[in-house]
């Protein structure tokens, strides 16, 4: 069964094979029995503990005390209004099917594809890495504020010894605490946060009945350092009740200098610190693997413990506004503990948010990379994290985050990872956002979320507002986060991804491509504006490969439609036998690097297969107007698969991932006499069905002696120079005077000059001939001629050649009218001369080139001039009776013996144009 299930498939029913698929799915840890969260236990509880974290507690002063109220409430109402388009988006994902173990990265991943979700979710990975990191270095801030050795606090335990080494020693033992807690279970991780939640609503709870409880009183102050060492005077702050004057004091701004790193504030500082701790949203989501019902658990427990957040941070705003004065809101971050009625309840608070916020960012951050380790996107690196107990457990997942978390702890200090934690944390919830705005755009019926709350414009505002804080907090660590999703997605790009997710951008780009084709008016074309759009009929694409390269050439931006007919009749089969085969040709599609489209039909015959694809290939104004064949003759197929590099594959017939080989999906080439699906009669009746539809038509002889680097996608500005000939004029009706300017003539010109521009045909030099008869005056055509090229702007050698010249006898006497030679109005042995001496005339012009003179390689010089790469020759009318197909077949065959790689080319539409 394939890696994905469909959302069907995640509610135990049986798949393909029998095999019963839990609810967890590929991304979950666990089977159905690691569900067992509730709403409550596994949403609400660790949301809102993440969202307090070590903020409500160490940070409301900080925030208020440099921001001042108006901007504190400016900058909550933001943070939540960003928030608040976050929550939507999640919802809106998070009810429109099963979600599984990963949270929010497998919403981003399987709406935005591997590439783009596998880099946001391991950023999204490490911001919890660096919110876990945060929380402790909170918490050990705390804890040296009261128990510190330096601390100047009145406590009788002062014991703990402070500096950098020991604050990473504190950091790195609360570390293993938090660490044993996840390895052991989200189960005991569920209960733990429980007790924390009742803990931090007590504690927070005494805090607001101290702000009316408790009078007034003035707090000393711990002393700063000084400019030289020495230590200030210690200030006094002062907790005045509730006081309309403090008020209006702390109304404005105020920003100074912190005093934990010394570094001025500013509202970005000061709102990446305050968002930082509001970041905790995503926290019931990375545990979707645990909830029973992770769609109606994750957006109603989400929104329940938004709300109710955000509500307690306003009234701490507004309390601590009306009651201290702005030094002691600048000057002592952790003054709840000097005001409250009893402080070790604060403490107690303190304690229990930090751990509680520093085991949901390391539980959550274990469960992605469990996710990302299962999705095997990052190949080996995170294959430690798939490691899981018999539980379900990812206790691999845990400890590869333990020891990530231990190198961020190096940082030492909380402020100064705040800004880079916000920004990773703003990156991944506008990809949140660019989830749902892309789902909502693509307008796939299957998109209908039981949530409904949402529109397209919030999640646009949503990613709007998510960038633009990004900016304005840090625009270094935005760019730094921008370039590293870049690099990662390139990454994984390279490294190719699960192709069974279903990608957004499919749809984004089905619902953008039918708006344009609507508005492509095929009413409106002008030739000016002309290009091939080819059609090429393949039998088997084993002999094929050079042909299907050089079309690839030749569309100059235009449709190439590959098309196939297979031999059948539907009523007489059980299933549709072209189906299937889809795969086979988009896969030879890839490998061979061209930009085509597969289109494949069953008829009872090649003629009426081809018929079916000139009609019905292509949609609206983006349908073919040339028809491309190799040329019918004798010669044996080759096998171009067993030579072509791009098609080499193992000896055991298996690709890399298990699936077959491409040379097993199509069958070998024909065998030399055996029996064609084709009759020259019926190939020869397609190119007149072609011409009669008005299409254009190309027969292509020995395409496979062009050399590779003819075919290839580079450029071929280091290859020997080469010419490629052009013979605008029908060699069955030789003539001079105004012939090449027929419509037919000029498609010649414009299919050359197309494949000059094609970087590995820049350096070939276009020559183009013109046939003058014995009584012709040399130079008149070719003047003629020289004009128009410069009105087309075609840069190209103009050769003027005698009939006869190096061909011997076969000049017509008179000249005839169109058509006789191939429609039997002159003899056959007449035809078959004439056709012998243009073949001739045109390998004499192609010998002079490489220096062989008129007598051919062993009449030249030596001299080894540019060979000729490539012929282009006028394909005359298919006669109109018939029974002379097989003749005008074998007319074409003597044109064309011997001249090496040559397209027979008739045009039925004007392409080219002289004016602006």
């Amino acid at each position: 069964m394939a890696s994905e299930n469909s959302p069907l498939l995640a509610y135990r029913l049986l798949g393909d094979e029998g095999v019963a698929f839990s609810a967890s799915g590929a991304g979950g840890p666990g089977g159905a029995s690691a569900r067992k969260l509730s709403t409550f236990l596994g949403v609400v509880v660790p949301t809102v503990l993440s969202m307090f974290s070590i903020v409500v507690f160490l940070r409301i002063g900080f925030v208020v005390g440099h921001a001042g109220l108006l901007q504190a409430l400016a900058m909550l109402l933001v943070a939540y209004f960003i928030l608040a388009l976050t929550v939507l988006s999640v919802c809106a994902i998070a009810t429109n099917g099963a979600v599984r173990g990963g949270g929010a990265y497998f919403m981003i991943s399987r709406t935005l594809g591997p590439e783009v979700g596998g880099s946001i979710g391991l950023m999204f990975y490490l911001a919890n890495v660096c919110g876990c990191a945060v929380s402790l270095l909170g918490l050990v801030e705390a804890v040296l504020d009261v128990f510190g050795a330096d601390s100047t606090r009145s406590s009788g335990l002062q014991v703990l010894p402070q500096g950098y080494g020991w604050s990473l020693l504190y950091g790195s033992l609360l570390l293993g605490l938090v660490g044993g807690v996840c390895t052991l279970g989200a189960g005991l991780y569920a209960r733990a946060s429980f007790l924390t939640f009742l803990l931090v609503s007590g504690s927070l709870a005494s805090v607001l009945v101290s702000f009316v409880a408790v009078g007034p009183r003035s707090i000393t102050l711990a002393p700063r350092p000084g400019p030289n060492g020495s230590s200030l005077p210690p200030q006094v702050g002062h907790f005045t009740g509730f006081n309309s004057s403090t008020l209006k004091a702390n109304l404005g701004a105020g920003y100074a200098k912190d005093y934990t790193t010394g570094a001025m504030m500013t509202f970005a500082s000061v709102f990446a610190v305050l968002f930082n701790g509001c970041t905790g949203i995503m926290a019931g989501a990375n545990m979707s693997g645990e909830l029973k019902d992770p769609s109606r658990a994750i957006p109603l427990g989400t929104i329940v413990a938004v709300t109710y957040t955000f509500f307690i941070y306003t009234l701490l705003f507004f309390l601590s506004s009306f009651t201290c004065d702005r030094t002691l809101l600048q000057e002592d971050y952790g003054f709840f503990r000097a005001i409250s009625l009893w402080p070790p309840l604060v403490l107690i608070g303190i304690y229990a948010t930090a751990l509680s916020a520093s085991m949901s960012s390391l539980i959550g951050a274990s469960r992605i990379l469990h996710a990302l380790a299962q999705d095997d996107l990052f190949g080996m690196i995170l294959a430690p994290a798939k490691v899981v107990s018999r539980t379900g457990n990812p206790w691999g997942a845990v400890l590869y985050s333990w020891g990530l978390v231990q190198l961020v702890l190096l940082a030492g200090k909380l402020n100064t990872l705040a800004a880079v934690v916000t920004v990773f944390y703003l990156v991944a919830y506008a990809a949140v956002d660019l989830s749902c705005l892309s789902l909502e755009w693509a307008s796939a019926p299957n998109f209908r979320p039981t949530f409904s709350l949402f529109s397209w414009h919030t999640c646009l505002l949503g990613v709007a507002s998510c960038l633009l804080m990004m900016f304005l907090i840090s625009p270094g660590a935005a760019g730094g986060s921008l370039l590293l999703m870049g690099l990662l997605s390139a990454l994984l790009t390279a490294r190719g991804g699960p192709s069974s997710w279903g990608y957004v951008s499919q749809a984004l780009l089905f619902h953008q491509v039918r708006k344009y084709l609507l508005r492509l008016d095929v009413r409106k074309d002008h030739v000016k504006f002309w290009r091939p759009q080819l059609l090429l009929l393949v039998g088997n694409p084993r002999g094929a490969l050079p042909l299907l390269r050089l079309a690839n050439q030749l569309k100059k931006g235009g449709l190439y439609v590959l098309g196939h007919v297979t031999l059948g009749d539907l009523d007489c089969l059980p299933s549709d036998p072209v189906q299937p085969q889809y795969g086979a040709w988009l896969s030879l599609v890839d490998r061979a690097q061209v930009k085509a489209f597969v289109d494949l039909t069953l008829s009872p015959s090649v003629r009426q297969g081809a018929q079916h694809l000139l009609r019905i290939s292509g949609l609206g104004g983006m349908k073919p107007n040339t028809l491309v064949l190799g040329f019918y003759d004798d010669s044996a197929p080759q096998d171009h698969f067993l030579t072509d590099p791009a098609f080499s594959e193992a000896a055991d017939g298996i690709q890399e991932g298990g699936s077959p080989a491409l040379s097993s999906l199509f069958p070998p080439p024909r065998a030399p006499g055996s029996p064609r699906a084709l009759s020259p009669q019926d190939y020869v009746a397609t190119v007149a069905d072609a011409l009669k539809m008005n299409k254009n038509v190309v027969l292509a002889r020995a395409c496979g002696a062009l050399p590779p680097e003819r075919l290839s996608r580079g450029s071929g500005g280091t290859s020997p120079p080469h010419h490629v000939d052009v013979w605008p004029l029908n060699l069955l009706r030789p003539r001079g005077g105004p012939g090449y300017v027929d419509v037919c003539g000029l498609f010649l010109l414009q299919m050359a000059t197309i494949l000059g521009m094609v970087p590995a045909w820049h350096s070939a030099r276009l020559r183009i001939f013109l046939c003058l008869g014995p009584r012709e005056a040399p130079g008149a055509a070719e003047g003629r001629l020289r004009a128009l090229l410069s009105q087309l702007r075609i840069r190209a050698e103009v050769q003027e050649v005698v009939w006869g010249e190096g061909a011997g006898s076969g000049e017509p006497e008179e000249e005839e009218e169109e058509g006789d030679f191939v429609n039997g109005r002159r003899g056959d042995a007449e035809a078959e001369a004439l056709a012998s001496s243009a073949n001739a005339l045109v390998r004499a012009q192609q010998g002079r080139s490489r220096g062989e003179g008129p007598g051919g390689p062993e009449g030249g010089d030596g001299e080894g001039g540019p060979a000729t790469a490539l012929t282009f020759l006028y394909l005359p009318r298919p006669p109109a009776d018939a029974a002379r197909y097989t003749r005008y077949l074998a007319l074409l065959e003597t044109l064309t013996r011997d001249l090496g790689p040559t397209l027979l080319i008739h045009g039925v539409t004007p392409v080219t144009c002289t004016d602006l």
